[in-house]
């Protein structure tokens, strides 16, 4: 709270949230959420909330709506979903919008202009996945979840790289501060860009450089568990080279 009191100014409009995070994969507590959401009201600032990845939980981790945790926001809130992440349905483009209803018909105006309308098919998709039983996505959660533990135990292995576990979504974080300044196959990465660089250049692992995401995030990169075991953990064990106290394995022994 002492972060969004400290970023508040008399121009400040909207807040923008995110739990389950991305690119993090965070999940905010419902205290937390509520606490928010209370700050918002309180300073008559507007949220918008994605909850893109609101079925993407782990550990027993909840994230309540933050206009059902404090419903007295339900006039300045906006809530933003869709079917691309909880029924990885990225490429049939559908989601939607819940707010006041002003907002939500000049915003239909914008839409209709700029877009046109999402396709009869992929609208008929969407309803199937809304209407039918979570038991798929269940599924998924669990390989998620797997895939989760694995990523962030092998990361954690690389001396300088610290990755936090994630409870929600489907990425990891780590923090690659310890391997930064580092002589690494005769290049030295001064940032995490430079370090992705060398990555997919050496392992043919592509990483998402924090600042890409964030400026002040020179230290952090972001990466996607969603890829098959085999090859996700074919990509960690190549990053076992970053171990200073390990050998560079052999080119003909490298996974492709």
């Amino acid at each position: 709270m002492e972060q969004l009191e400290a970023a508040r100014t008399d121009r400040t409009k909207v807040l923008l949230f995110c739990s389950p995070s991305n690119p993090t994969g965070a999940v905010y507590s419902a205290e937390q959420v509520e606490a928010i959401g209370r700050w918002a009201l309180t300073n008559n600032i507007w949220v918008v909330t994605d909850e893109i990845y609101e079925h993407l939980l782990y550990d027993g981790v909840t994230s309540p709506s933050m206009p059902v945790a404090v419903p007295e926001l339900a006039d300045t809130c906006v809530v933003l979903n869709g079917v691309a992440k909880t029924y990885a349905m990225t490429g049939w483009r559908v989601g939607w919008m819940i707010g006041p209803k002003d907002v939500i018909k000049a915003a239909t105006n914008l839409q209709s202009h700029a877009t046109s309308n999402v396709a009869n098919v992929s609208q008929r998709a969407a309803i199937a996945a809304l209407q039918g039983s979570l038991e798929a996505v269940d599924e998924m959660k669990l390989a998620f979840d797997r895939r989760r533990n694995t990523m962030v135990s092998m990361l954690n292995e690389i001396d300088g790289v610290q990755c936090p576990v994630p409870h929600g979504a489907f990425y990891v974080y780590p923090n690659v501060q310890g391997v930064l300044g580092k002589t690494i196959r005769g290049k030295t990465p001064q940032t995490s860009a430079e370090l992705a660089t060398l990555i997919l250049e050496e392992a043919e692992v592509a990483v998402v450089p924090g600042e890409a995401l964030a400026p002040a995030a020179i230290c952090d990169c972001r990466m996607h568990s969603v890829t098959l075991t085999l090859l996700r953990v074919s990509a960690a064990s190549r990053l076992c080279w970053l171990r200073p106290s390990r050998p560079e394995p052999p080119a003909q022994e490298r996974p492709h």
